[in-house]
């Protein structure tokens, strides 16, 4: 059962929060929704794109944290000694910022339309920003 729509660009994902795994995470996230923010392709991670956030805080620390997500994962880094973002890997990926390796938390999880992640990693990449919208299913 889908729990949020994510919304990119002309792309729609069903998912699902992972509450068991990340139970912080997605409560914080839960509270900021609907979230809206724009995807720019990532530069030192692989196949990802990401939500650069500055310096907003979720309140959250590390909990199922990861540097390696699967396509379809999504992951929060609550910031530290980068800015706090929101990564979705379409491919391969070890995250990372110009100060080395970093982990984020897996807190959502896309449950359909995986097929279409290199698609929407290409658009990205080449038609450069796009609009982003996390709302409930």
């Amino acid at each position: 059962m889908s729990q949020l729509i994510v919304r990119v660009g002309d792309f729609t994902f069903d998912a699902r929060f992972e509450d068991q795994l990340a139970p912080k995470t997605c409560a914080a996230f839960r509270t900021a929704m609907p979230f809206e923010s724009q995807a720019v392709h990532v530069r030192w991670s692989g196949e990802a794109v990401w939500l650069p956030l500055g310096d907003l805080d979720f309140g959250v620390g590390y909990e199922n944290h990861t540097s390696y997500p699967a396509p379809g994962q999504i992951i929060l880094y609550p910031g530290g000694i980068s800015e706090t973002e929101i990564l979705l890997a379409y491919g391969g990926v070890h995250f990372a910022s110009k100060m080395g390796q970093l982990a984020g938390n897996h807190f959502i999880t896309l449950t359909s339309g995986l097929e279409r992640l290199p698609e929407l990693g290409k658009t990205v990449l080449y038609k450069g920003a796009q609009k982003v919208r996390f709302e409930a299913a």
